[in-house]
């Protein structure tokens, strides 16, 4: 064979090769986990869950590092310039990978180019849930109240953009009525300002105020998931209350930088879906409150791009961005 042909025939044996030997010898080494969360946080809880699962399916550890800041824009910059070869992954929010597009002028990444999804780990839904001094007992009686009393009605959240804010924004629209948004640093000041009576109603994670709506704190008007909750089981959804096309879920999943090889990608997202599945895994996260998804990467990119679609959608009909 000719010397040229022959150095061209062994270079595209080598380059169709490449990937499949790339795969079959990873990890070679440690893997880092980026939580853009502080640590305790629901994306923190669901990395350090599947992270011993992890390494028994790959045979090598894998280090969760929390780089908070930025309402998770600091973290997922970082994975966004990390090598994309399979050592750097991210567990992310609804915040990080579909409201931040929107809601954000100035965005350090871009979560609908940056990232090669793996699997969309767990969800949980929020809780429309009412102070005990709160006239309104059903969703019926809160918008009958909304009306009469335009402007009034005041919406807790743990911050401008999260998802319990957006959920209030969402609702709002889909009733056509109006409140004020009393945006807070984290749900936990905006949960004990709600069973104080500073303010009425909010849309809080499930699992956050579970516990007060059993000991009767809070008075819960109904969930934004598709099912009722099984903790909650005369909690009606919000379309069996008359509110339609409003399923709302907060959610976390995997991500790695674009350009990752397909076959790393695959082998972790497989490894994620197993240690997900895993039943001591399954039962913790949802002893938390989470309900496990663990789908495909082709099924997780399809709802990250539905999600940023709706979220957008919200966040520019209500006007909201920030810096």
């Amino acid at each position: 064979m000719n010397p040229s042909l022959r150095a061209l025939a062994l270079a595209a044996v080598a380059l169709l090769a490449g990937p499949a030997a790339h795969a079959a010898g990873y990890p070679a080494k440690p893997v880092t986990l980026i939580v853009p969360f502080v640590p305790g946080g629901s994306s923190d809880i669901t990395a350090r869950s599947v992270t011993p699962g992890l390494t028994a399916a790959l045979g090598q550890t894998f280090v969760v590092e929390n780089k908070p800041g930025a309402n998770s824009a600091i973290g997922a910059q970082a994975l966004a310039r990390a090598t994309a070869d399979g050592y750097t992954m991210m567990v992310g929010s609804i915040g990080t990978f579909a409201i931040n597009e929107a809601l954000y002028k100035n965005l350090s990444y871009n979560p609908s180019k940056d990232f090669e999804y793996l699997t969309q780990a767990v969800r949980n839904p929020n809780v429309l849930v009412a102070s005990p001094g709160f006239p309104a007992t059903t969703v019926a009686e809160l918008v009958e109240y909304a009306r009469k009393n335009p402007g009034k009605v005041s919406y807790a959240s743990s911050g401008t953009g999260s998802s319990d804010h957006l959920s209030a924004v969402l609702f709002r629209q889909r009733t056509q009525t109006t409140g004020v948004d009393v945006p807070y640093r984290g749900g936990g000041a905006a949960i004990a300002d709600l069973i104080g009576g500073q303010v009425n109603v909010s849309f809080q994670n499930l699992g956050a105020v579970q516990t007060h709506i059993k000991a009767g704190k809070l008075k819960a008007l109904a969930i934004t998931g598709d099912k009722r909750a099984p903790d909650l089981p005369n909690v009606p959804t919000l379309a069996e209350a008359g509110i339609k096309d409003m399923v709302v879920y907060s959610w976390q999943g995997f991500a790695v930088p674009k350009g990752t090889p397909p076959e790393v990608a695959q082998k972790l997202a497989k490894a994620l879906q197993a240690a997900l599945r895993e039943p001591r895994t399954e039962k913790t996260l949802q002893g938390l409150g989470f309900e496990v998804v663990a789908n495909t990467p082709q099924q997780f990119t399809a709802f990250q791009q539905a999600e940023v679609k709706r979220w957008k959608d919200v966040i520019q009909k209500a006007n909201i961005q920030l810096e």
